[in-house]
């Protein structure tokens, strides 16, 4: 790990994937000046992918949100485990078909566009991403058409998320209760999966050892990065803490407060 204190002048760095939620915002406040600090981002010359696990939006919502909180972003610039998840089924189901959802209208959006509908009449799987209207009747029908025999795919593992009011359950909790009551491990599509950050360095055109991952959580947004062969620098504005490093297994290249503090010591 290096210290932001250090001479960092001879790291290259040509793209940014960028985690949002605890990086950019913790919905719905943002993290500092975001158009002074994506004025500096452009000033830079710095390639720009947003790579989130949260499917509660779609690319499209996804950069409109961007652009409200004054960061000028394209659909093209966002990749989310929705529409990570959608190409995984269309490869798999290439004539589409029923799926049970747990999820809000971004993920149905989304997987509608690859063509999949919602049903729960024998669907040929279960997608489960975060769900804030979720029931008991979601979770028993999801379990029940595992067992049947549907596929079992979560959007992403994230067991909690980081919002204004602390830190509340994420897609993975909803996930841990379903794989107890289904007795069926889910098929995980969103981050640290390398396919997440193939698609962002593809659409970047940079190579992994000039592009710097930045995110809030070791276990996925660091953990992908270094499986990839990115520079990965961990934010503290988000679920992680400093204490949190020694025990996860993962060496950021980076720490810092937030992402102002990190790219302007870059």
């Amino acid at each position: 790990m290096q210290e932001l204190d250090q001479n960092i002048s001879t790291i290259i760095v040509k793209g940014l994937i960028l985690d949002m939620d605890g990086v950019l915002w913790r919905w719905p406040d943002p993290i500092g000046d975001l158009p002074g600090l994506f004025s500096h981002i452009n000033q830079r010359g710095w390639k720009v992918v947003f790579l989130t696990n949260n499917a509660t939006q779609s690319a499209r919502q996804y950069t409109d949100i961007l652009n409200n909180f004054g960061i000028p972003a394209q659909i093209h610039q966002v990749i989310n485990s929705a529409e990570a998840t959608g190409e995984y089924l269309k490869k798999k189901y290439p004539s589409g078909g029923p799926v049970f959802i747990i999820g809000e209208d971004g993920l149905r959006e989304t997987l509608e566009g690859f063509g999949f509908r919602e049903s729960g009449d024998r669907p040929i799987a279960v997608v489960v991403g975060l769900d804030r209207q979720l029931t008991y009747e979601k979770l028993s029908q999801a379990s029940l058409s595992i067992q049947a025999g549907a596929e079992f795919i979560g959007t992403n593992p994230d067991t909690t998320i980081p919002t204004n009011r602390g830190i509340e359950p994420g897609a993975g909790s909803i996930l841990a209760a379903i794989q107890v009551a289904s007795s069926c491990s889910p098929m995980i599509i969103g981050k640290p999966s390398p396919v997440m950050y193939q698609i962002a360095l593809n659409r970047l055109g940079t190579s992994p050892n000039e592009t710097l991952v930045i995110g809030d959580r070791l276990d996925t947004d660091i953990k992908g990065g270094n499986a990839a062969g990115c520079l990965t620098g961990l934010v503290l504005s988000g679920v992680a803490k400093e204490e949190d490093i020694p025990r996860s297994g993962q060496d950021p290249d980076f720490v810092a407060s937030d992402l102002t503090e990190l790219l302007m010591s870059i």
